[in-house]
């Protein structure tokens, strides 16, 4: 990190000590600076209330109910500062706890499962994101999510390629990405693109961050 560039102010709360210290290292090893590390959610609203940090990441299961309290508090936090950076973290896929953090606006969240953390270099890129303002979602989470909508009109119209595109559209990659990943040239996931808003009745964006939200938002939308 450049030495005349300020390092974003993270509060972390992660019951589980051995994996919040190995948080806390990566946290400070990208350059951030933990200002607080807390093992449960009226701590965490505590720390972030005091701190005022540039990012949150939290577990979703914390004492001391040990069910939701972390997201209860990350989304408490947000009602008090809308668009503050919440990176939240779960053990497994728990799509209601998704579905509430998508309620709101989704910009700046950030859905993960912890398996994602021993992938140092995705880890790294959802912070990069979250902080900036952009949404994260865990991929398998995307597929339980579209999953949920597999019959209903008009995701059920959608062809499998464009399913493929929808997904990794969802996880935030850009068409350069979508294409490496598909192994189809850049034109073509732009033509996918265009038939996906068709069918879904969204209008293209010409930014990728509100494409993701408009995705998401066609997602958590109730049928």
């Amino acid at each position: 990190m450049h030495a005349d560039r300020v390092a974003l102010r993270v509060v972390l709360a992660e019951d589980f000590v051995l994996l919040r210290a190995g948080l806390v290292h990566l946290l400070e090893r990208f350059g951030y600076e933990v200002v607080a590390q807390v093992g449960e959610a009226p701590s965490l609203l505590s720390a972030v209330r005091a701190y005022r940090p540039d990012l949150v990441v939290t577990d979703v299961r914390m004492p001391p109910g040990n069910t939701d309290d972390g997201l209860r508090a990350a989304n408490e936090l947000r009602r008090e500062r809308p668009g503050l950076p919440v990176l939240v973290l779960s053990q497994y896929i728990e799509q209601t706890y998704a579905a509430e953090l998508l309620q709101g606006d989704p910009a700046g969240i950030g859905y993960l499962l912890k398996d994602r953390v021993t992938n140092v270099a995705d880890f790294a890129t959802a912070l990069r994101q979250v902080a900036a303002g952009g949404t994260v979602i865990d991929p398998a989470v995307v597929s339980q999510l579209l999953a949920r909508h597999r019959d209903r009109s008009p995701v059920a119209t959608l062809t499998p390629r464009e399913r493929e595109v929808l997904e990794l559209m969802a996880q935030g990659r850009t068409n350069a990405a979508i294409a490496r990943a598909l192994f189809l040239s850049e034109q073509a996931i732009a033509k996918h693109i265009g038939g996906i808003f068709g069918r879904l009745g969204l209008a293209p964006a010409t930014d990728d961050n509100r494409r993701v939200l408009a995705v998401l938002a066609y997602l958590r939308a109730p049928r």
